[in-house]
C-alpha cells in the first residue's frame, strides 16, 4: 500500500517530490485567488437553475446566500487553522496532514485522501463529461444535426486536452492559466445571463412554471439534491493545497484571495442562478445551455452568444480538470519522483508523462460510461465537500484556537457541523436515489447526459 503518512519534520519537505515538484511555494495572494476562484467558480454554476427547481425563489436564494457565507467562513477558520501550525513550527500543505495531526488521528488522515480522491476523481470526470458535452450537444449536433460522431468521442478530445495541460509540473505554474480561467468564467456567466434574459423576452420562450414537486417525499428528496449541488458548487476541498502555493509567511495572504474569489462568486453565481430559473422555471436542465439550445428546435438566443459561451467554458474546463488532479498527482509524484533529480530530469519526466495519462484517461473512461453531470455533481458534493469544507474546518478551529465553550464562535461552529452533517446524509441518500433512477435510463457510453 502506498505510504500516505505524514513526513516527521517539515526538514523533510526537502526530499518529498510531492511537496517540492507539485506544491512547490512560490506564490503570491492573487495566484491564491486565481486558484480558488479556478476551484470554485466554473461551469457548475450551469446547474444552479436545476438546483432552484427543487428549493423555488426564496428558499434557493436564502440557500445560496448561507451556502455562500458559510463556505467563506469555513475557508477562514482553515486558513487560520494552517497559519497557526505554521507560527509553531508544522506547516502543513495537505489537507490530509493537518487533520492528522491536530486530530491525532491515523486513521483520518487515510479518511481525508478517500474523500479527497472521490471529489478530485468527480470533478475530473465532471470536467470532462461536461466539456464533451459541449462539444457533442452544442457545437457539432447544431453544425451536423446528422453527424455520426457520439458523445464518446468527444469526451475523448478533451481527455487528450487535459493529459496534455496535465504534462505542466506544479500547481503554481497553473497561476496564469487560472487567471484566464478566471476572466473566462465572467465572460461565459455575462453571456450566459444576457442570452438567458433574450429567451425569456422572445416568442419562442416555454411558459414559466415555478411550481415544486407534487409530492411532500418528493419535494424532500429534491430539496436536499439542491442542497448537495449548492455544497459541490461552492466547494472546494483542496484550500490546504492551494495555501501550499503561497510562498512562506502565509499569514493574511489566503483571506484576500478569498475575497478576490468571493467577488466572482458572488457576480457569476447570482446572475446564473436568477437569469436561468426566471426563464425556465422547473423546467431548467442539469445544464441551462441544454434549454437554450434545444433539441431539434432553433436556439432561444443569439447563435454566436451561446457559441462564446460554450467556447469559454470548454476552455475553462481544462483549467478546472487540473486544478483539481493536482491532488492526485502530488500523491503519485511523491512515491515515483525523485526530488534530488530535476523536476524535467528522464528520471522524473517519463514516470509523470505515464501517471498523469494514465490518470486523465481514466478520469475520461468513467466520463464516458456514466454521462450524469447533475446527478455526478450532487453526489460529489454531499459525499465529498459537505465533510471537507462543512465540517472539518470548524473541528480543526475549535481544536486548535480552543474557542470558549461559552462563545459565540464555538456554538456557531458546532451548529454548522450538526447541520451539515444532517444535510450531507440526507443530501447523499437524495443525490444516490436520484442516480440510481436516472441509471435505469441510459445505456453505458450513452450520448445522452443527465
Amino acid at each position: 500500500m502506498t505510504d500516505l503518512s505524514p513526513p516527521a519534520s517539515f526538514s523533510k519537505l526537502s526530499t518529498d517530490a510531492g511537496a517540492a515538484f507539485v506544491l512547490e511555494s512560490k506564490g503570491q495572494w492573487w495566484h491564491a485567488g486565481f486558484h480558488l476562484t479556478t476551484a470554485i467558480v466554473g461551469p457548475p454554476i450551469l446547474t444552479l437553475p436545476f438546483a432552484f427547481r427543487g428549493l423555488g425563489w426564496g428558499v434557493g436564494f436564502l440557500c445560496l446566500t448561507v451556502m455562500a457565507a458559510v463556505t467563506f467562513y469555513s475557508y477562514y477558520l482553515l486558513s487560520k487553522v494552517l497559519e497557526l501550525c505554521e507560527k509553531q513550527g508544522r506547516r502543513h500543505i495537505r489537507f490530509r496532514e493537518l487533520a492528522a495531526d491536530v486530530l491525532g488521528s491515523g486513521w483520518m488522515l487515510y479518511f481525508v485522501v478517500f474523500i479527497q480522491a472521490a471529489v478530485n476523481t468527480g470533478v475530473g470526470v465532471a470536467a470532462i463529461l461536461l466539456g464533451g458535452e459541449c462539444l457533442e450537444k452544442l457545437m457539432y449536433s447544431n453544425i451536423y444535426p446528422k453527424g455520426e460522431l457520439k458523445l464518446y468521442h468527444f469526451i475523448a478530445v478533451v481527455t487528450v486536452g487535459m493529459i496534455m495541460i496535465s504534462q505542466l509540473p506544479s500547481f503554481h505554474s497553473l497561476r496564469y492559466i487560472n487567471f484566464l480561467s478566471l476572466l473566462l468564467s465572467l465572460a461565459y456567466a455575462f453571456f450566459i445571463a444576457f442570452a438567458s434574459i433574450l429567451a425569456g423576452t422572445s416568442d419562442n420562450v416555454p411558459p414559466r412554471d415555478y411550481s415544486l414537486e407534487s409530492t411532500p417525499s418528493a419535494r424532500v428528496f429534491s430539496a436536499f439534491t439542491s442542497i448537495s449541488i449548492f455544497a459541490a458548487i461552492f466547494g472546494n476541498g483542496i484550500l490546504p493545497e492551494i495555501q501550499a502555493t503561497l510562498a512562506p509567511p502565509t499569514g493574511g495572504k489566503m483571506v484576500k484571495g478569498l475575497i478576490m474569489c468571493y467577488i466572482v462568486i458572488f457576480i457569476t453565481f447570482y446572475s446564473s442562478a436568477a437569469s436561468g430559473y426566471w426563464v425556465f422555471g422547473n423546467k431548467s436542465n442539469s445544464n441551462i445551455l441544454k434549454n437554450l439550445l434545444p433539441k431539434n428546435e432553433s436556439p432561444l438566443a443569439p447563435t454566436w452568444i451561446l457559441a462564446l459561451a460554450v467556447l469559454f467554458i470548454l476552455l475553462q474546463l481544462l483549467a478546472i480538470g487540473m486544478v483539481y488532479a493536482q491532488v492526485a498527482y502530488e500523491i503519485m509524484e511523491r512515491r515515483s519522483a525523485d526530488a534530488k533529480q530535476g523536476v524535467f530530469s528522464r528520471r522524473n519526466l517519463i514516470p509523470r508523462l505515464i501517471l498523469r495519462t494514465l490518470y486523465m484517461s481514466l478520469c475520461g473512461f468513467f466520463a464516458a460510461m456514466f454521462p450524469f453531470f447533475g446527478d455526478i455533481n450532487s453526489v460529489v458534493g454531499a459525499i465529498g465537500f459537505i465533510p471537507l469544507d462543512f465540517i472539518l474546518p470548524m473541528v480543526l478551529y475549535n481544536i486548535t484556537h480552543k474557542p470558549p465553550v461559552t462563545s459565540i464562535t464555538y456554538w456557531v461552529n458546532v451548529f454548522i457541523v450538526a447541520a451539515f452533517s444532517g444535510a450531507g446524509l440526507l443530501g447523499c441518500f437524495a443525490s444516490i436515489r436520484n442516480l440510481v433512477l436516472d441509471s435505469k435510463k441510459f445505456k453505458l457510453f450513452s450520448s445522452h447526459v443527465v
